[in-house]
């Protein structure tokens, strides 16, 4: 029996590039982001917190507000980036953030140790990860 012959039936599959690995666990970790923060709408105080101007970390004021669009935007641009930068810049921006943001979800991992946040930990932990597959991902880019 040939080769050709064992591989029929098979599915085909394709190497993908670690451009698009990058950008798509970038994507995975933002839909993580969202699904929490949509979650933690749910629980019980937590809208009345944000209507009377408490967003968690103490009262919400522009300078926090810009920071949290900070954060949440530099993974939003790294699905793109990741796709278009040139190979050694883009390892090293995919490490250095990925290992910021797993700091991140681990400091706020830790914060949120609370029976009504439990899926917001297990979310943190699964974004953690994610990052730490950025990290690997990038670390193990492919030598030309």
């Amino acid at each position: 029996m040939s080769a050709d012959q064992n591989n029929i039936g098979s599915l085909m599959d394709f190497k993908i590039n670690v451009k698009l690995r990058l950008s798509a666990l970038w994507v995975t970790v933002m839909l993580c982001y969202v699904y929490g923060d949509i979650f933690s709408l749910f629980v019980p105080e937590r809208l009345k917190n944000l209507m009377n101007g408490n967003m968690g970390s103490g009262t919400t004021t522009p300078a926090k507000l810009l920071f949290s669009a900070v954060l949440l935007a530099i993974p939003a641009l790294m699905v793109f980036l990741s796709l278009v930068l040139k190979p050694k810049l883009n390892k090293w921006l995919n490490i250095i953030l990925g290992f910021v943001y797993t700091l991140v979800m681990v400091l706020v991992v830790y914060i949120s140790i609370d029976p009504w946040w439990i899926f917001y930990i297990f979310l943190g932990i699964v974004e953690i990860v994610i990052t730490l597959a950025i990290i690997w991902q990038a670390w193990k880019w492919p030598r030309a």
